[in-house]
């Protein structure tokens, strides 16, 4: 017999949440606060109260025991009756909460009832419902008498429901651990490196630690880190994976992966979350909550929905939710969600687990060692997640809103004067700014008060927005307040790993506050420990150490060199010794740049990509190139492309080659990494600089910071990140294991031993060419080992 726990609030919530979706319904208050006001007004009650009381009741199934449990906020045992207390706090009004939401607070004071009444042998029993609204602490008392019989009913009523979803969810998890222990690796052979890779990640999986593998591209990443993966779940080691992507792309090259398990016997629930914008309805888009068809009324329809999508899909992708949430009418982002309860397999964004304003409550509030993570590509990460725990916010708003609520002053008094001061507090803590040639700073200390006086704001918007309706004006504010509530709750993380940066910034008129976080590596290390394992991986990732200290700086993490399958012969580099890029040579290094690409692209027929660090040097090139050769066709990515235009430059390249066709686009843009040019769709990729990033203020934070910790400040701005470029666009040269082509290093300083030293281990044939005519010679010995 297996025992499952349920607790009474999800419990009461999933079975018995009714009405509309809306999210103006929602409260800032933090668990922190809650508590704080729980044991504020716990502290208050007689001698005979007890609050925190632990109360469980258990029911079997399907030969399993399922425990009911719960903490109820306080009991009180007076002498005629017995009281159970349940405490609620929000910055809502009370007449502004829902009336469905209050009938869940009594639903949850109900069930403590029944079990309360079966384990002391009482007929009836005293409800007080405490709702707390916050800043102010007003306090709204509702009492209800309750019957043993009435919660009787109620608890077996909720359970008769609750059976259903248990029947369920347990053929689904005998399906899931059937078929994963089942599987086999789809492929008649592994690739070289690929069964290596396979073993590590189940026994990283296994042993509950954190694994970040650099496996080349072709080694088979994706197949190779969820077979495994699912193999665990075949042994009960877990229950669900999360397969973490950066881009649409890579997320479906999962899909297509778990469709050829599928193929192969593979039988469990995957779904793909799509971001909010991208799934939304035409008919929802600027439409009220209050009036969106697809928000009213949502919790009437959406578990029928949830069963319907759940018996008869397997493979839920964007397509799938769009066309389930349109038959039963519900909001379709919400809808993914809430499949995602019943599925095996979470294909998603980084945001949901590692960024704290996306984070997903529903899997990752407590650690739960049944889920697994798979983080793809995962060097986009250290920057991503940078940004994600920092925060700006602007002083320009400010007027305009106060304008506008002007017009009707008297009604918006409170929140005209809280903007105010706000504006005072941008000037007065600028001032210092103002004062330096540079006109910013950058300080160790958060700036305390200026938090203080921007969460009075965000607590006085909260509850102007409560009681209004739709209007540009509301729509105005709530834009300002989002932005204020991302920077409020990112001071909340505040340490000795931020910065605050005060910016005054006089060609706009304006001034930015901005708390920068050099290092997240410490809230990293938090997400991750949430699953059982996690694995890391990308192509790049060289120096791995770097990686490991990075993301999670976890003394026990497990690194992991993936052999490449491609033959080496196959890839030639070359560094062209004799170009310098250093800023103040560029313009001498134009003519020695263009000769080496002409050389590059002379000695075979096909096509090519150059790589440039700004879009400058890059126009300043191929003026002169086009100029000298204009004979060889070129194709240039412009500063803005829209997807129209991005396929457009690609299809270039996906022609047969019937003539020398050269690409300039920029180093770490967006042909720079995820495109995929196979065979002789591209044969050779040239690289000018080493990719460092320019010089600006929050590099020059970062170099400092970790010069401070470990004395490698430069390494970790500028280097490290730069050389990822570097990577990322040299790996588009050879994607598949019949792939031939050269990558040519347009730096002398790719010559040094600090660049020597953290090249990809795959790169194993590598030479240095001094001027053009010996890069020829080693160009024409490379191609001539593949002439017929």
């Amino acid at each position: 017999m297996t025992v499952h726990q349920i607790g009474i609030r999800q419990l009461v919530e999933f079975l018995l949440r009714t009405g509309d979706l809306s999210p103006i319904t929602s409260s800032e208050n933090t668990p922190q606060e809650g508590s704080r006001i729980h044991r504020k007004l716990q502290k208050r009650r007689p001698d005979s109260y007890q609050s925190e009381v632990s109360l469980k009741t258990s029911f079997q199934y399907l030969e399993d025991e399922y425990i009911v449990e719960g903490r109820a906020d306080g009991i009180d045992y007076q002498d005629s009756t017995v009281l159970i207390e349940e405490i609620k706090t929000s910055d809502l009004e009370f007449q502004s909460v829902p009336e469905s939401t209050i009938q869940l607070y009594w639903a949850q004071a109900k069930v403590y009832a029944y079990i309360l009444m079966e384990k002391d042998a009482l007929d009836d029993i005293r409800l007080q419902l405490t709702y707390v609204q916050t800043p102010d602490e007003k306090i709204t008392t509702k009492f209800k008498s309750y019957t043993k019989d009435e919660a009787t009913s109620f608890f077996n009523d909720l359970v008769a429901e609750y059976k259903a979803w248990i029947k369920l969810r347990r053929e689904l998890n005998k399906q899931r651990i059937k078929s994963a222990k089942a599987l086999r690796f789809p492929f008649t052979n592994y690739r070289p490196g690929q069964h290596q890779l396979a073993v590590n990640v189940y026994k990283t999986i296994m042993l509950e630690k954190h694994l970040f593998i650099e496996a080349p591209t072709g080694t088979g990443k994706t197949i190779s880190t969820l077979f495994p993966a699912i193999k665990s779940m075949g042994e009960s080691l877990i229950s669900r994976i999360f397969y973490f992507t950066a881009k649409q792309s890579t997320r479906h090259v999962a899909e297509n992966t778990i469709s050829l398990m599928a193929k192969n016997g593979l039988t469990l629930k995957s779904i793909t979350l799509t971001a909010k914008d991208k799934i939304t309805f035409q008919e929802e888009r600027d439409v009220p909550p209050e009036k969106n068809p697809y928000m009213v009324g949502y919790y009437d329809r959406v578990r029928p929905a949830i069963k319907d999508i759940i018996s008869n899909e397997n493979q839920i992708t964007k397509q799938t939710i769009e066309k389930y949430a349109e038959k039963h009418k519900v909001d379709p982002f919400e809808y993914s969600l809430d499949v995602s309860l019943f599925c095996d397999i979470i294909i998603c964004d980084y945001n949901y687990l590692f960024d704290p304003q996306v984070h997903l409550q529903r899997f990752f509030s407590v650690p739960d060692k049944e889920n697994c993570f798979l983080v793809d590509e995962v060097h986009n990460l250290v920057q991503r997640s940078r940004e994600m725990y920092s925060a700006a916010l602007k002083l320009s708003p400010i007027k305009p809103l106060i304008d506008t609520l002007s017009k009707q002053k008297e009604a918006n008094k409170k929140i005209i004067k809280k903007l105010e001061s706000l504006k005072r507090a941008f000037k007065r803590y600028s001032k210092e700014a103002g004062e330096t040639v540079s006109r910013q700073i950058a300080q160790t200390a958060p700036i305390d008060n200026f938090n203080k006086t921007l969460g009075d704001l965000i607590a006085e918007i909260h509850e102007w927005l409560a009681n209004q309706k739709p209007s540009p004006t509301v729509d105005l504010v709530v834009d300002y307040y989002l932005q204020c509530r991302s920077y409020y709750l990112i001071s909340q993380f505040y340490d000795e790993t931020y910065r605050t940066r005060v910016i005054v910034d006089e060609d706009h008129h304006d001034i930015i506050f901005r708390q920068f976080c050099m290092d997240p590596s410490k809230q990293l290390k938090e997400s991750l420990n949430l699953g059982r394992a996690a694995i890391l991986f990308s192509a790049t990732l060289s120096p791995i150490s770097y990686y490991q200290r990075v993301l999670g700086d976890e003394a026990d993490s497990l690194p992991m060199i993936s052999t490449s399958s491609f033959p080496q012969q196959n890839c030639q580099v070359i560094i062209a010794n004799n170009i310098n890029t250093l800023y103040a040579n560029r313009g001498k290094s134009i003519q020695p740049i263009c000769e080496t690409i002409f050389t590059l692209v002379s000695q075979k027929k096909g096509h090519y990509m150059i790589f440039f660090p700004s879009m400058n040097y890059l126009d300043a090139v191929l003026s002169e190139f086009s100029t000298i050769y204009p004979e060889i066709k070129t194709v240039r990515q412009k500063s803005t492309m829209d997807n129209f235009a991005r396929q457009q430059f690609l299809d270039e390249f996906r022609q047969t080659p019937e003539q020398t066709k050269v690409g300039f686009a920029l180093l770490g843009g967006i042909f720079s990494e995820g495109i995929d040019l196979k065979n002789d769709q591209l044969i050779g990729v040239g690289i000018v600089s080493v990719g460092l990033p320019g010089m600006n203020a929050e590099s020059d934070l970062i170099r400092d910071y970790f010069d401070s910790i470990n004395g490698e400040g430069f390494s970790f701005a500028y280097q490290l990140p730069g050389f990822n470029n570097v990577s990322q666009a040299a790996g588009r040269v050879i994607r598949t294991n019949t792939d031939k082509g050269v990558i040519v290093l347009m730096d002398r300083r790719f010559n040094q031993t600090r660049y020597r030293k953290i090249f990809p281990k795959h790169w194993a044939n590598i030479q240095v060419s001094n001027n053009p005519k010996q890069l020829e010679n080693q160009l024409q010995n490379f191609w001539k080992q593949f002439r017929n």
